[in-house]
């Protein structure tokens, strides 16, 4: 009974304790809880004043930067990538980048994509309606309004105070002289790359290469330097414009050609344009199609048949053969019938004529009997020989390629002789004339300077030094006594000839149409230039005439007479004031 009563005391004391022990356990977990609670709460305050102090300090160094307003953007010029100045032989500007703003929108910042088109219509001309709503309801982080704005035009809509919409620099490509240098310089696209002419061939000669690695935004550029002579190509494109519209022409052109370096110092080709405006759009939002054509080089870019102009290339044929001389005499009394044609001569004079006779009364019937005595293989070989018959080779993008028979019969031969059957670029056309009278050379044509000595390193031996002393006695001879007469200039002894062709229309010869163009060199005393000029399809011409003596060979008298002090040429004259004969 005792140790009974001993058990259960001692359990009712070992419950007690426990219970002691179960309460002391608690007290103290709960004490680390909230040891733990009041960690984590610091660590929470801590990292929240660490973002604000963060976020305060950046918001300090906002305030205190300088700001990025839409009228300040156009000072950071390291920005925007640029073209080298383009200039002519003498210096002048030809080409240049100007600083433009251009606009853009952030679309998810446009409250009122309705209203902001109003605004902007106020100042943008021809703004597109449509198009620009489109552009600010896609919700996008960025989208262009329009591409180089006009001071005037950026300060009006900085005006209109739109939330959403902001200006970034660009440069836009300036053309002083307009569309004087058209087909030489080209032109640019909205983002100032090459799209045509020596614009294109910058590009092409590594300069897309730097502004794709961001190597052209804050490196200066040295300006690229042309053969061309600015005042000359005023000249040039001056007579080109007033000759097609004075003889009613589809088209007119005219180059200027150093025959002892093969610089091109003029070239021109009209109907042209506007480089600083490239396209047009119409009232109803269409492009200028018409406007268009104007890219249209027809010097570099086109191929004609170039008419009795190739005549000169025939005699010279045969003179370097030696199948000829400048006294031999060929039979022109009656036409050639061969194949279904008949081949005759325009005014014949229907009996033998001497070689000069040939040159200058034209022959088309004596031409082909020298082409006879040379051969049709032969005839080829120095067709080719003088480039005629393959694609030019120089800097000009998008230079035109000869076409010829795909195999010469007899029949081709006789026409080619004169100029049919064949059709070549006109500069192509004065660089092969150009050998002939430069003592047999042919000089690839370039549009940048050249020295003497890089075009005598390039140079090929094309015909004989006797055949070009030859030539130089036929042009003069044409010049004072045949069809060149009209394209005379006093004191600066003009060689050349005409050519007319009837052109071809739908794959037909058109009788009543006409391509004219006239080869001159001068001073045939001692040859330095060749000029060559086109009239296409003309209606009319001096004294009502439509021939190449009647429209082509005035423009290169226009020509030589304008410009020819400025290419260093000194006028001679006798001492009673006449034209001084050239004696070889």
């Amino acid at each position: 009974m005792i140790a009974f009563v001993i058990r259960l005391r001692s359990r009712a004391h070992f419950k007690v304790a426990s219970k002691s022990a179960q309460k002391d356990s608690a007290f103290i977990g709960s004490g680390k809880r909230r040891i733990d609670t009041r960690q984590r709460l610091g660590i929470l305050i801590a990292g929240f004043a660490v973002i604000f102090l963060v976020t305060l300090g950046r918001l300090v160094q906002y305030g205190l930067a300088e700001p990025i307003a839409a009228a300040s953007i156009s000072d950071n010029a390291s920005a925007v990538a640029s073209r080298p100045d383009i200039v002519d032989r003498n210096g002048q500007l030809l080409a240049t980048d100007l600083r433009t703003m251009s606009l853009y929108a952030e679309p998810r910042r446009i409250v009122d994509a309705d209203e902001v088109v109003e605004k902007l219509a106020t100042v943008i001309p021809n703004l597109d309606w449509s198009g620009t709503h489109n552009k600010l309801k896609s919700g996008s982080a960025f989208q262009w309004l329009r591409r180089q704005l006009t001071p005037r035009q950026q300060s009006d809509i900085l005006a209109l105070g739109i939330p959403g919409i902001g200006f970034r620099p660009e440069n836009r490509r300036f053309y002083p002289g307009g569309p004087t240098a058209s087909h030489i310089l080209g032109h640019v696209n909205v983002d100032n790359q090459g799209l045509a002419g020596m614009e294109r061939y910058i590009d092409q000669q590594g300069l897309a290469d730097l502004r794709a690695a961001g190597l052209t935004s804050d490196v200066p550029l040295e300006p690229v330097k042309l053969s061309i002579d600015l005042r000359v190509q005023h000249i040039v494109r001056d007579v080109a414009a007033r000759a097609m519209e004075n003889y009613q022409a589809e088209a007119a052109g005219a180059v200027v050609l150093d025959m002892e370096t093969g610089e091109v110092l003029a070239m021109a080709s009209v109907p042209d344009y506007d480089p600083n405006e490239p396209s047009r759009t119409l009232p109803d939002g269409s492009i200028d199609k018409e406007y268009e054509k104007g890219w249209f080089n027809r010097m570099s870019n086109a191929t004609f048949e170039m008419g009795s102009t190739f005549k000169s290339f025939t005699l010279a044929m045969g003179l370097d053969a030696e199948k000829i001389t400048l006294d031999s005499v060929v039979d022109a009394s009656r036409p050639i019938r061969m194949g279904g044609f008949t081949i005759k001569d325009f005014k014949g004079k229907n009996r033998p004529l001497s070689i000069l006779e040939v040159f200058q009364y034209s022959s088309n019937i004596g031409t082909a009997a020298v082409a006879d005595m040379v051969g049709i293989e032969g005839h080829q070989e120095f067709l080719t020989r003088l480039g005629l018959l393959s694609k030019m080779e120089t800097e000009m993008p998008g230079v035109a390629t000869p076409t010829q028979p795909r195999t010469w019969k007899k029949i081709n031969a006789v026409t080619i002789s004169f100029g049919h059957g064949v059709a070549t670029t006109p500069l192509q056309t004065a660089v092969a004339a150009a050998s002939l009278l430069n003592g047999g050379n042919l000089i690839a044509p370039t549009f940048l300077p050249r020295s003497r000595d890089e075009a005598n390193a390039i140079a090929r031996t094309v015909v004989k030094e006797k055949t070009s002393t030859d030539m130089r006695y036929l042009f003069n001879w044409n010049g004072t006594k045949g069809s060149g007469r009209n394209a005379q200039v006093a004191g600066f002894n003009v060689g050349g000839k005409t050519g007319t062709a009837d052109k071809v229309i739908n794959g037909r010869y058109a009788s009543d149409i006409n391509f004219n163009a006239f080869v001159a060199g001068f001073p045939m005393d001692k040859p330095r230039y060749v000029v060559l000029s086109i009239v296409d399809a003309p209606k009319t011409g001096e004294n009502g005439g439509r021939t190449a003596a009647s429209t082509a060979a005035p423009m290169i008298k226009e020509i030589i007479g304008r410009a020819g002090a400025l290419l260093g040429v000194q006028p001679q004259f006798g001492v009673d004031g006449s034209l001084v004969l050239v004696d070889y």
